[in-house]
């Protein structure tokens, strides 16, 4: 799985404490032009997120003992590893919001790095775990009343977007060439009906098996949308 050992994201950042802080201070002072929000990347444990937020409240306190007037920013998480997905409730308690990143949560959870071809295949956005895992981050978001979005591939998929918008999600990150197909579904879908079909295809085993029964609900009851999707899962 790619990542450098995986000192990459927070754990990168954590490593180097003065350089993170340098990279805080800018970004509080850019706040005073405009809205801004700050989000920790690739976060694995509540101790990354409280020692992230301490060098950030510490580069604030030297600012504003500078005379910087700072306002109030969000933080929030990128959720892209299991143990992150599996502590999204007690994650949620911590920061204003989250970010599911779907690629990099697809291939820890399942051991895959994707551009390699000999294991490639195996690399499943519609596997139940990592179905499960993204709908466990949103319960966990909602129960704590934080908003929760969705970024990687698996937004860009007309038939994905179904599936997630009946896992709670609503808000997603696409690349521009997406958002004609994806503005479709939105407007077509009927949120409780997809609620329906999430929770009949989350029970099921295989990644096969729900991408067939997706499959054949789409093309009965949305053929005229499933034609929008560029290519198969």
């Amino acid at each position: 799985v790619p990542g450098h050992g995986g000192l990459r994201g927070i754990r990168l950042s954590l490593s180097n404490p003065d350089v993170f802080k340098t990279q805080l201070r800018a970004l509080l002072r850019a706040a005073a032009a405009g809205p801004l929000r700050i989000m920790f990347p690739f976060v694995s444990s509540i101790e990354e997120v409280r020692a992230a937020r301490a060098i950030l409240e510490n580069a604030r306190r030297e600012l504003t003992a500078q005379g910087a007037a700072i306002p109030d920013v969000t933080v929030g998480l990128m959720i892209e590893v299991p143990s992150a997905a599996l502590m999204a409730s007690t994650l949620a308690r911590e920061v204003d919001f989250f970010t599911i990143g779907t690629n990099d949560l697809i291939q820890y959870t399942l051991a895959v790095d994707r551009t390699d071809e000999r294991v490639s295949d195996r690399y499943q956005p519609l596997h139940p775990a990592v179905l499960r895992l993204i709908r466990h981050v949103q319960r966990g978001a909602a129960r704590h009343g934080i908003p929760v979005s969705l970024c990687g591939e698996m937004a860009s998929d007309p038939l994905l977007i179904w599936l997630l918008i009946g896992c709670g999600l609503t808000s997603f990150s696409m690349t521009p060439s997406a958002l004609a197909s994806a503005r479709r579904v939105v407007t077509e879908v009927s949120a409780r009906k997809m609620a329906r079909v999430a929770a009949r295809v989350l029970a099921l085993g295989t990644a096969e098996d729900i991408e067939r029964v997706l499959r054949e609900i789409f093309s009965r009851e949305f053929a005229h949308s499933l034609e929008t999707s560029q290519e198969s899962l």
